[in-house]
């Protein structure tokens, strides 16, 4: 008998369905950072908070004025789990003190990286995150099986060349769905 080899999410999305009724997830698109026998680790990508980069950098440096173009730099909702602290999910032409390369993308959660992007040599693309998304071990392929989430190829351009609000119909209709048209009831076949 062939036994098959568990099937991982690292760097997909996660598009919620449109009954999750976890409000920490409802129309979310989320980017699976890590996915293996021990859990999983996302960063929800389209949930801007009321919060700029420059809010954080007044945190951090008390004394100095964060640079104008940083108000224009948004920061996300990440997921509900250590919402204090920072995750950046930028382009690969930039390491810093703690960066992880992720198939053509990299997460980096030093300090370093913020100064650099708000003295604007950081990397070409980000976004900024306050907390991640948390699964335990075999909780992303129960909610799986129970249709909580659809999943489909990542790609850097819904992310970084669309607004927010765009990215989980456009990881929706990569696959061909329109989520809109999709009920809340759930059946097996």
């Amino acid at each position: 008998m062939k036994t098959l080899a568990p099937s991982y999410l690292k760097h997909q999305f996660l598009i919620a369905m449109p009954h999750m009724a976890d409000p920490n997830f409802a129309q979310t698109l989320t980017y699976i950072v890590e996915h293996n026998a021990n859990g999983a680790m996302g960063l929800v990508v389209n949930r801007p908070q009321e919060l700029n980069l420059a809010d954080i950098l007044e945190q951090l440096r008390p004394d100095e004025e964060p640079p104008a173009s940083t108000l224009q730099v948004p920061i996300y909702q990440g997921g509900p789990v250590q919402t204090d602290r920072g995750f950046v999910l930028h382009s690969s032409e930039c390491s810093y003190q703690a960066t992880v390369e992720l198939q053509g993308l990299s997460l980096s959660t030093s300090q370093d990286v913020l100064f650099a992007i708000a003295e604007g040599v950081g990397p070409q693309k980000s976004l900024i995150t306050l907390g991640y998304a948390g699964w335990e071990a075999g909780q992303l392929e129960a909610e799986l099986a129970d249709n909580a989430w659809l999943n489909c190829p990542f790609d850097p351009d819904i992310i970084f060349g669309l607004a927010s609000e765009q990215r989980l119909g456009a990881a929706a209709a990569s696959l061909g769905i329109n989520l809109s048209l999709l009920t809340s009831q759930a059946g097996h076949a």
